[in-house]
């Protein structure tokens, strides 16, 4: 039984209604019967260009955003109809990296508050164990635990991600949406994080939704890759198989039209 199943799952946001708070003009299907698997331990690889759709069935999987259609199941679990104490418990094992280091965490408050708020919401440790526990994520992300005094102006891009990553990691989930985490980083900075989350993934067994723009990023992170366009699933298959025999017409032109990127191990 795969971690996590999408099956037909639909979003249509209405005019001057998105995912992002930006207009749009009539109705627009983001998500159209999307169905995915997603296995314990893999990273799906999910690609597309701007406007696909990507973003809005992250945020869907995750239940940030509501469907309007179908199901999302999680070990088991039927996440869509969820409430109170089970939701919460989905909610700790699923988490979320924002593609925006420099939006995504608030700048009145320092580092250690917000890498330690999911532990504050989620409840179960005392002030002393969160602290320990946001130090020992912090290391883990390679930042030193001394940066939690600190306020989130004080760090570069690729520090602020780091941190992003930090939040998402500290409630130990075992599913984690990244939603572009790289986009907004400069080719050396984003090649370091991206072999920051493949370290992650072994060391916390984390199963990830890779989304990007990119293709040579995806083929370097991923076991599979799912090709997404006008809010459908055109593609889905190995990495090997979508990047040497892609069998799509967009699928070959997303290869054709990304420039490789060097991508080594740490």
């Amino acid at each position: 039984m795969p971690l996590l199943e999408a099956r037909h799952l639909s979003k249509t946001f209405a005019s001057g209604q998105t995912a992002f708070g930006t207009r749009a003009a009539g109705r627009i299907r983001a998500v159209n019967a999307v169905s995915l698997t997603i296995e314990a331990g893999e990273t799906l690889g999910l690609v597309g260009e701007s406007g696909s759709g990507k973003s809005t069935l992250g945020r869907t999987l995750l239940r940030l955003i509501e469907p309007d259609s179908g199901e999302v199941i999680f070990d088991g679990h039927d996440v869509r109809h969820a409430n109170g104490s089970e939701l919460r418990r989905l909610r700790r094992d699923m988490q979320i990296i924002f593609q925006d280091p420099f939006g995504a965490l608030d700048p009145r408050m320092t580092v250690g508050q917000i890498v330690g708020e999911p532990l504050t919401i989620h409840g179960g440790e005392s002030p002393a164990a969160r602290r320990h526990t946001a130090a020992e994520i912090m290391r883990a992300v390679g930042l030193d635990s001394s940066a939690l005094g600190r306020y989130p102006h004080e760090f570069s891009g690729g520090q602020r991600q780091r941190i992003g990553i930090a939040r998402a990691l500290v409630l130990r989930p075992r599913f984690i949406v990244a939603d572009e985490p790289v986009s907004a980083l400069d080719v050396s900075v984003g090649s370091q994080i991206v072999n920051l989350l493949q370290q992650l993934q072994r060391d916390f067994s984390l199963t990830y939704l890779f989304i990007s723009h990119s293709m040579p990023i995806v083929r370097y992170l991923a076991n599979r890759i799912a090709v997404m366009q006008h809010g459908e699933l055109v593609e889905v298959g190995t990495t090997e198989q979508v990047t040497t025999a892609p069998r799509h017409a967009y699928t070959r032109t997303l290869l054709a039209a990304t420039p490789e990127m060097e991508l080594s191990s740490p």
